[in-house]
């Protein structure tokens, strides 16, 4: 057994034992085909709760957590993992504190603290967001729930991956969107573990590569500044380092593509007037590459499989788009 095949074989239990976990919290979202191409179908984590995948990871690590003795969770996030965050922590009964940028979708916000959780969003920015976590995780005690740089929450993400498996074994690829790495990193091990042949590519807008140049130069690349990118879930300045070590260090994907910020905007427009299936930009990025013809084309018998990552998007941005 490879390095890679041993390390992929170490998280097989971890992603089962995951998927039974949280069974009981989340919907299992439907594996839809569509009228763009036979060998295209579609994950639409915009019907999970919450709007996003999200609350996959942050369900099975706060389950995970003894409400007994934690004091309570805390996590920073542009909005999709904090309201995942907030709806585990109200169902195991924690407490949660929530940094959130200034500059995040109100509406987002304001989903999160309807779930109730305590949101601090005064002087957060997406570049200064890790370093005021960091300091209050030591100040309050809390336990954090990182985004992203977590295996228990990977592991959650992994789960949307080994439902297409289960429902389409034939998939020839399976794409998804790419920020600090969370969900390609657990669809990474969830496909290796049990469809080695499934190809697997992470999207990121090209205004936000830092994915793409550390995966190509085998160095974790930082960006210098928060990317002005209309994705917001991903305008992160680097994957996290377990997410590193499953995309890069031990190559378990097949690549990361990039696109446009025009080809987003046009996969969003497919999606919502075409196709009828309320996108946020992060989550339009694997459809972006695959209408650009960035991604492989798959058939009726070996599909290209997209999860499509949330929906959660403020209704001006339609507005604007749709008046372009």
């Amino acid at each position: 057994m490879t390095g890679a095949a041993l390390f992929v074989s170490q998280h097989l239990p971890e992603l089962r034992a995951a998927q039974e976990r949280i069974r009981p919290h989340l919907r299992r979202t439907p594996l839809l085909t569509c009228d763009l191409d036979a060998g295209l179908l579609l994950k639409p984590e915009c019907f999970q709760l919450t709007g996003s995948f999200k609350v996959r990871g942050a369900f099975n690590a706060i389950l995970k957590l003894d409400a007994a003795v934690c004091p309570g969770v805390i996590t920073a996030s542009s909005g999709n993992h904090a309201q995942a965050v907030a709806l585990a922590a109200r169902t195991a009964g924690l407490k949660a504190t929530i940094l959130i940028p200034e500059s995040a979708n109100p509406l987002k916000i304001a989903a999160t603290r309807a779930l109730g959780a305590e949101v601090i969003t005064e002087g957060v920015t997406m570049a200064n967001r890790d370093d005021l976590l960091a300091a209050a995780v030591e100040r309050t005690g809390l336990t954090l729930v990182h985004p992203y740089d977590n295996w228990d929450v990977l592991h959650g993400q992994g789960t949307a991956a080994l439902e297409v498996l289960e429902d389409r074994p034939d998939t020839a690829v399976i794409a998804t969107p790419v920020g600090g790495g969370g969900l390609l990193s657990g669809t990474a091990l969830a496909s290796r573990a049990i469809s080695p042949q499934t190809e697997v590519f992470g999207i990121e807008p090209e205004l936000a590569d830092d994915a793409y140049r550390s995966f190509i130069t085998g160095v974790l690349t930082r960006l210098e500044s928060a990317p002005a990118t209309m994705a917001d879930g991903v305008r992160t300045m680097s994957i996290g380092n377990r997410n590193f070590e499953v995309l890069v260090e031990n190559r378990l994907i097949d690549g990361i593509i990039t696109v446009t910020e025009k080809e987003l905007q046009e996969a969003l427009l497919t999606a919502w007037l075409r196709l009828k299936i309320a996108l946020e930009p992060t989550g339009a990025l694997p459809l972006a590459a695959y209408l650009a013809g960035k991604l492989p084309r798959g058939s009726a018998g070996r599909p290209t499989a997209l999860i499509l990552s949330g929906g959660n998007f403020d209704p001006t941005l339609m507005a604007t788009l749709l008046a372009t």
